[in-house]
């Protein structure tokens, strides 16, 4: 089997090591233009350019496939059987759909139709799912919307992060991608269509400005967006004019009747309290502006902090 690859971050690493452990006949490795990074804005590559140069394998960067007439040419001439796409980060053409006899196999991280879009995984998490899982797809036109060719299930456990649950995703995807795979060879897998009623919402691509808390919601639902935006966006407040990044807290037995959301209304050797909307949140894992993550207790020995002391803007 000739194979084209085009995927970019951490998630997709996985399912280009799978192909490779099987055998495949990997043609190409396309993935997105390389991004400075720091201070000396140094070029960095893509995870998944970095394990195909490790490998030896040829890798196209092309800006937008969509006005890449080149490099389109380039594919037509590849002829792969099939082109997998894991988490690439553009959206492919009809032109370039109809190349593999195969077709163009995607590996999502959700259980399609359920969160559909850029950011399934960080979705899951912050809407309280128990559950979620990968689902392999024939792609086509529309925005996840392909025919399903096999699913996996996976639990959300309560400590679960965008960031742990992405990886448990991306072990479980890379091993359907070689079942999927092997059932188009062998023609045992029937593509079914996506019941567009069970869709539900959309998971957009996360932003900066979406991790602001709002301490008037719940406790339960800030947890869910701190561990839903961990490591990317993260989550964040205010103290003193300053933003601290909250990274890590826990929901709180402790009641305060009459104290204001965002209102510190404990402090303990390693951790403070914070009210919410409904309920409180012990935050014991924190980022003040300029500084480096800390545990809440490095944090409250180099800064004063006092019960009824508010957090936000």
């Amino acid at each position: 089997m000739k194979a084209v690859f085009m995927g970019t971050p951490e998630f997709a690493v996985p399912a280009l090591q799978k192909l490779l452990d099987m055998g495949v006949d990997v043609a190409a490795v396309v993935t997105q233009p390389d991004k400075t990074k720091g201070r000396g804005r140094k070029l960095v590559f893509s995870p998944v350019k970095e394990l195909a140069v490790s490998r030896s394998l040829p890798v196209y960067q092309p800006v937008r496939i969509r006005r890449d007439e080149e490099f389109k040419a380039v594919l037509r001439e590849i002829a792969p059987d099939v082109i997998v796409v894991v988490a690439f980060g553009q959206i492919i053409p009809q032109d370039v759909l109809d190349i593999p006899r195969l077709g163009c196999v995607n590996v999502h991280g959700s259980l399609l139709p359920k969160y559909r879009g850029a950011a399934p995984i960080q979705w899951a998490v912050i809407s309280g799912e128990e559950e979620t899982g990968v689902t392999t797809m024939l792609m086509d036109a529309g925005l996840d919307t392909g025919d399903i060719l096999l699913k996996e299930e996976t639990e959300i456990e309560p400590g679960d992060t965008a960031g742990t649950l992405s990886e448990k995703l991306s072990r479980t995807g890379a091993e359907l991608l070689e079942k999927t795979l092997i059932g188009l060879m062998t023609g045992s897998i029937i593509p079914q269509k996506q019941d567009d009623s069970q869709a539900g919402m959309y998971a957009k691509m996360l932003t900066k400005e979406m991790g602001e808390i709002d301490f008037s919601q719940s406790a339960a639902q800030i947890d869910r967006q701190i561990r839903g935006m961990d490591p990317w966006p993260g989550t964040y407040t205010h103290i003193n004019g300053k933003l601290l990044r909250i990274w890590d807290a826990q929901l709180s037995p402790e009641v305060m009747t009459g104290a204001r959301p965002g209102s510190v209304i404990s402090t303990g050797k390693d951790s403070f309290t914070v009210q919410t909307g409904e309920g409180a949140l012990i935050v014991s894992e924190v980022q003040l502006e300029g500084k480096k993550r800390m545990d809440a207790g490095s944090f409250l020995r180099g800064n004063r902090l006092e019960p009824g002391q508010q957090l936000g803007r």
